[in-house]
């Protein structure tokens, strides 16, 4: 996969022929040995090893060990393509989109090209070996990149190489930083033509396309800049008059304006134009996702030389960070609308980045979209990604959170380095800033915490972006002066922000500035996930808690039966997360009551990871309408780039665990939440306090005041009857994007059994919102007979239970949609999922609840 932010199309003077066919390879030290043939490119080395049958799919039981060899080796791909007749004036180009990682490039036997970053495109100039010849060789043979990586380390060993995951020699080279290894997935370092390859030949061209907008204060126009930066091959003489670029601007197939322009002697062309009442680009759920197009043709004499276009919308971004009673501020807002970004974090989808289809790239954008997500953030150790995934992050509403590609680690700054790292986000801001999605760059992951975590020298006060080069934190040069000098010139409507976490230069932990990465749940401390709200900052760009995907899911990669256990070797090899054992075991134990079979700890573990984000995003949502206090929360993570056991809420196959719908319910238009003040267990040997205050509040993501009728009711957890006087407060104004107060009470644990508190919200009669709050920790409740009835009626599931029920999760079977799962049941309150994908023939769900089977 690969390509620009605009799609070329083929015009008079301007043709070009993709090399995506006819390769083969082979390693480059295996002389004599058989050429290979490659089924497409782009590819992978792993992947042409697969479909030869030579490595084992590395995803499968242990067989990532098998194929760790192939990192360690050199390989070359050839191919031979025929190059068409050029005229005088033609020039010939090979355009390289993405070559992982290290690469001599050689044309008939000579070398053209020597590239060593992953990130960066290459055009090469090949018009004089067009002219000698009409067919050619093209051999590309990529190094390895571990040992690449290891002998730059040595030749800079004045540098502190200190990182999180993976070796540190992973820090010296412009590559997927994941290849490593991470605490997430496996340690395959690919190399191969990760991107297209194609041959090019024009006379001239538009070599890049840009569009800054300007939306008007009282958003009745927008002003579009719109530039073309033109490369000409046509001799000197000939008339620059003749030379010119229409601007084109449509919306929904209506052309909305058309200038026409003249190339000036730098080589470039502008207009600006003027756009009335425009329809402008918002998040979804805040409005419509309208895009325009744009289009500039390149003429010469009335005749089209070449053209390019490009899909925008129009919006204005601002990063809003002030002074307040919580500390500062740290929250987006577009187009004069404060958002609150509930949302994840993303990882590369596979380890084999060319098997990630743009269908796929949709599929889990989509899967956001229906979960009342508003953001993405694209986390450094991974790409930046195909076009695919920020085309439809453009076309769906989903805001992106854009990190370059710096992850937990302190990197180098010698010279080539930086060279390589300034062209490399030159070309991507540029690939990415036209998509109204992107939001936000952020310049690493991670890397002050390293910083911290290492002692290196960090002194805010020094200004002088020279001396920081000459400390032992060279790469704060690069995240506070290279690229905020790249985002100021290239797209300066896009907010910067130094780093992930960072805020204002003070600790990376300070909740009162900037962005918090808050892993002292799970990591660190290990306090109780009850707490997750109080743990917060001004936006949680990372949290998180582990849970294992579904069964099904497990099944695809453990080869033996007798493996299907939690503590099997395999289950192990397929978490990567140091001390994960214990971990895990710390949250189940300290909350439910343990089990060994397979399919009852898989449901455990992933009650308790729903658990711990319920009282993350309720919180924190709840925090957005006091004041701004939290600005957003993005779990980590979304995803996975292999089958395994993780902190993501879908699985590899788009599984989408327990924690997928909680975050759901959370993150609606309007949710209700209700929590009992925190009182810590383990520290008070089991002892109960008297009493605990207890709340229930409402929140609105609307932009207009909200009426809405909010009932509590109190069930015993035993034998649900109602164990005191319910609740109902009728015509509540809700605030409009912010937090109502709804009922406050006190639980009277001496004179009152063991209940939860239910809630309902209506608006005008219909039910929008539930939320149950329940007594801590649930391994001291019992469960028997809850009666659980679930009925089929079509393509609902009609669910009833005569007693309070704790997480009633549906199996997640390919194929199909749920509306809602991982459900708590009040006594006699029938819920409805609805199930896309049904057919009247299928088997019936299975299902399952906490203390299911408990007499």
């Amino acid at each position: 996969m690969g390509g620009g932010p605009v799609q070329s199309k083929d015009v008079r003077q301007f043709s070009f022929s993709d090399l995506a066919t006819g390769w083969s390879f082979r390693q480059s030290d295996s002389k004599g040995a058989a050429w290979l043939p490659v089924k497409k490119i782009p590819s992978t080395v792993h992947q042409d090893l697969m479909d030869q049958g030579i490595v084992k799919d590395p995803f499968f039981n242990f067989n990532e060990l098998e194929a760790g060899w192939v990192g360690t080796e050199s390989w070359v791909y050839r191919t031979q393509f025929y190059a068409p007749a050029l005229d005088k004036q033609s020039k010939a180009v090979l355009v390289f989109e993405g070559l992982d990682t290290f690469a001599v490039v050689r044309l008939d036997g000579k070398v053209v090209l020597r590239s060593d970053n992953m990130y960066i495109s290459h055009r090469v100039d090949i018009t004089n070996f067009v002219n000698l010849a009409a067919r050619h060789e093209l051999e590309i043979e990529f190094d390895s990149a571990l040992f690449q990586a290891r002998q730059i380390q040595k030749s800079h060993a004045d540098h502190r190489w200190t990182c999180f995951n993976g070796e540190p020699a992973r820090l010296a080279v412009r590559k997927a930083q994941y290849h490593w290894g991470w605490d997430w997935g496996p340690l395959l370092n690919c190399a191969g033509i990760w991107k297209p390859i194609r041959l090019e030949v024009y006379t001239a061209r538009i070599a890049e396309l840009r569009t800054d907008v300007v939306v008007a204060c009282d958003q009745k126009s927008a002003t579009l800049k719109v530039s073309a930066e033109i490369e000409d091959n046509r001799n000197d003489d000939d008339d620059d008059d003749n030379l010119r670029v229409e601007f084109k601007i449509s919306f929904k197939g209506r052309t909305v304006s058309e200038n026409s322009c003249p190339v000036l002697a730098q080589r470039g062309a502008f207009t600006h134009i003027r756009i009335d009442l425009p329809s402008l680009w918002m998040p979804a759920g805040y409005g419509t996702q309208d895009l325009y197009d744009v289009q500039a043709t390149l003429l010469s004499h009335e005749k089209e030389l070449h053209s390019e276009s490009c899909r925008i919308g129009l919006r204005e971004t601002q990063l809003i960070q002030e002074d307040d009673s919580h500390g500062k501020s740290f929250y987006l807002r577009i187009n004069g609308i404060d958002i609150f970004c509930g949302g994840s974090c993303w990882i590369p989808a596979d380890s084999f980045l060319t098997n990630v289809t743009p269908e796929r790239y949709r599929a889990w954008i989509e899967l956001m979209v229906a979960a009342n997500q508003k953001m993405i953030r694209v986390w450094g150790g991974g790409i930046y990604e195909h076009d695919s995934f920020y085309s439809a992050c453009d076309e769906l509403g989903i805001l992106v959170w854009q990190d370059f590609m710096f992850a937990c680690g302190n990197y180098p700054c010698f010279p080539t380095f930086l060279d390589s790292v300034h062209q490399e986000a030159t070309q991507n801001v540029r690939r990415l800033r036209h998509h109204p999605s992107v939001v936000i760059f952020a310049g690493n992951n991670e890397d002050y915490q390293v910083a911290e975590s290492a002692g290196l020298s960090y002194d805010y006060a020094d200004k002088d972006p020279e001396h920081w080069l000459k400390t032992d934190f060279p790469a704060r040069y690069i995240y506070e002066a290279l690229l905020p000098d790249i985002i100021r010139k290239e797209c300066p409507h896009i907010p910067y922000h130094p780093g992930s976490p960072w805020g204002d230069g003070k600790k990376t932990s300070d909740p009162t500035v900037g962005d918090l990465h808050q892993w002292n749940i799970w990591h660190g401390t290990q306090e109780k996930y009850q707490i997750f709200a109080s743990l917060g900052g001004r936006f949680n760009s990372e949290f998180g808690m582990q849970a294992f995907p579904h069964l099904e899911t497990v099944k695809s990669f453990i080869k033996d039966e007798k493996d299907l256990y939690p503590q099997s070797r395999v289950m192990d090899f397929h978490n990567k997360a140091d001390g994960h054992e214990r971990r895990i075991a710390t949250y189940l134990v300290e909350n439910v009551r343990t089990a060994t079979d397979l399919a009852a700890y898989i449901h455990l573990t992933q009650l308790i990871q729903c658990e711990a984000l319920t009282c993350a995003y309720r919180g924190w949502r709840k925090q957005w309408g006091e004041g701004r206090r939290c600005g957003g929360a993005l779990v980590w993570q979304l995803n996975d780039c292999w089958p395994a056991i993780s902190w993501s809420i879908c699985d590899y196959y788009l599984r989408r665990k327990p924690a997928y719908y909680a975050m759901a319910r959370c993150l609606a238009p309007l949710a209700v939440g209700a929590r009992r003040e925190h009182f810590d267990w383990s520290v008070a040997h089991a002892r109960q306090p008297r009493y605990l205050e207890w709340e229930v509040w409402a929140v609105s993501s609307r932009l207009e005041a909200v009426i809405v009728d909010v009932e509590v009711r109190f069930w015993s957890v035993e034998t649900g009857q109602e164990i005191k006087d319910g609740i109902v407060k009728r015509g509540v104004e809700l605030r409009p994007n912010g937090t109502t107060d709804v009922a406050r009470g006190v639980i009277d644990n001496e004179n009152e059994v063991a209940h939860v508190l239910a809630v309902k919200m209506w608006v005008e009669g219909a039910v929008v919102a539930r939320d149950m709050d329940w007594p801590q920790p649930l391994k001291y409740l019992h469960f028997p007979n809850r009666n659980v009835e679930v009925e089929l009626r079509g393509k609902e599931m009609h669910v009833r239970a005569e007693r309070p029920v704790k997480g009633l999760v549906f199996e997640e079977r390919m194929g199909y949609s749920l509306s809602d799962s991982a459900m708590d049941l009040a006594p006699n309150d029938e819920q409805v999922v609805h199930v896309t994908g049904w057919q009247a023939e299928d088997e019936p769900l299975r299902w399952t609840y906490l203390g299911a089977g408990e007499q």
